[in-house]
């Protein structure tokens, strides 16, 4: 899906959820690109099933494979949201978020949830970034 509204630029992903509840993956407005909430789900699988390491991964190279569809760099990271469902597992996201975004340093939120949409589910994250 791709759509223009006066400014406003939507593209889709393809994911599974994105046509059934209505949004894009990522919306360009103005100045700032919005990413929608990813998980580890690729394919309509989920990757790295239990491997909190992984799904973080997977979920922020999903994130910014759509920003980079764009044309917007990972430098341009303002914002990032890590939403985890297993407390234990709060640090070892919060590191594989350092490791790529360590020398950017977005201003940053790690919630620990009840849960996500599929079981499998442990992490979740969007993504807010600069277009220059």
């Amino acid at each position: 899906m791709t759509g223009s509204v006066e400014g406003v630029e939507r593209r889709g992903s393809g994911g599974p959820w994105e046509d059934l509840y209505g949004y894009a993956r990522v919306v360009r407005a103005g100045g700032l690109a919005f990413v929608s909430g990813c998980t580890a789900t690729v394919d309509g699988t989920v990757v790295g099933v239990g491997d909190a390491a992984t799904q973080a991964r997977t979920a922020f190279g999903i994130a910014l494979d759509a920003l980079g569809d764009l044309g917007v760099p990972t430098v341009n990271v303002v914002r990032t949201r890590m939403y985890v469902i297993r407390r234990d597992d709060a640090d070892t996201v919060g590191r594989v978020h350092g490791e790529l975004f360590g020398a950017i340093r977005p201003a940053a939120t790690l919630v620990i949830v009840a849960g996500l949409l599929h079981p499998d589910h442990l992490v979740e994250v969007e993504v807010v970034a600069t277009v220059v």
